[in-house]
């Protein structure tokens, strides 16, 4: 590893670093049984839909047969299955939640960050912000909620927020999840239509810390270049295996050091660097 995960730590307590979490993250939660990857989600939506059989394992194109041939509300409650359970929050998501980062970026679609950071900030002081499908919410690209769910006309100018630009479970099922839903972000993505003024400011000269991602698709890159546009030229990946050809690409010309190490011991690690700053 060629950066010091003190230094990272150091970084993250002064509101310097962004917490990038995608799905992986959630391998390091007890007993966690909601789907992990796009895969498994695919699976359990296919197991109770009939879709062809060459897109069972194809998250996007099976949501978007299951939207053209049952209905909206069909893929919103399959979803909503999937994710009904809320994972216990690891020590790692209870760690990030309890720092002195200003912004987290989430791109899955449970609930566990949500729930550490009601844990780590019971009297408030934070809210999310999730990106919105236009055959639901045409027009209107994101949609702001209080921690207790209650929806908020503007995204607060202060406190910490949580951004999860693919939407989530609670509080009010939003979910970008089928070919429709990103074709639509996409086109608007490059001029930053779909993306919060609120995280466009933040990220501003900041640095990225990507835990429990891949690059190696072409949706999880445009989403992460465009999230990180206009920030600084620091990042970190912490990417166990090695990179495909396109995943190395995209590292190099994001500036984004990869750490090669697991991440349940750069979990630990981070913890453990964090923790004399969290209990002072």
């Amino acid at each position: 590893m060629t950066v010091s995960v003190q230094t990272i730590a150091r970084q993250l307590q002064g509101g310097g670093v962004i917490p990038y979490l995608g799905p992986a993250l959630l391998a390091l939660c007890p007993d966690s049984t909601v789907p992990a990857t796009p895969g498994a989600l695919a699976e359990i939506m296919t197991a109770k839909v009939s879709v062809p059989h060459k897109i069972r394992k194809r998250l996007t194109q099976a949501a978007q047969f299951i939207e053209n041939f049952k209905h909206r509300k069909s893929v919103v409650n399959l979803m909503n299955g999937a994710f009904a359970t809320t994972p216990v929050p690891s020590a790692l998501h209870r760690a990030l939640a309890a720092s002195g980062a200003g912004l987290y970026v989430d791109c899955w679609y449970d609930d566990t960050f949500a729930v550490a950071l009601d844990e780590a900030r019971p009297q408030g002081g934070w809210a999310q912000v999730q990106g919105l499908s236009q055959s639901e919410h045409f027009g209107q690209w994101f949609g702001a909620y209080a921690p207790d769910g209650t929806f908020l006309h503007a995204v607060p100018a202060s406190g910490a927020l949580l951004y999860k630009p693919i939407g989530g479970h609670a509080p009010a099922s939003n979910y970008l999840v089928s070919d429709s839903d990103f074709v639509e972000v996409l086109t608007e993505i490059d001029i930053q239509t779909p993306i919060p003024p609120a995280v466009q400011a933040w990220r501003s000269g900041r640095s990225f810390l990507f835990l429990g991602c891949r690059f190696d698709d072409q949706l999880t890159r445009s989403f992460a270049r465009q999230i990180m546009k206009r920030s600084s030229d620091t990042h970190w990946a912490v990417l166990p295996d090695e990179p495909t050809r396109m995943e190395a690409r995209f590292l190099e010309e994001q500036r984004i050091t990869r750490i090669a190490m697991p991440l349940a011991g750069f979990a630990e690690a981070l913890v453990d660097a964090l923790q004399p700053a969290l209990a002072a």
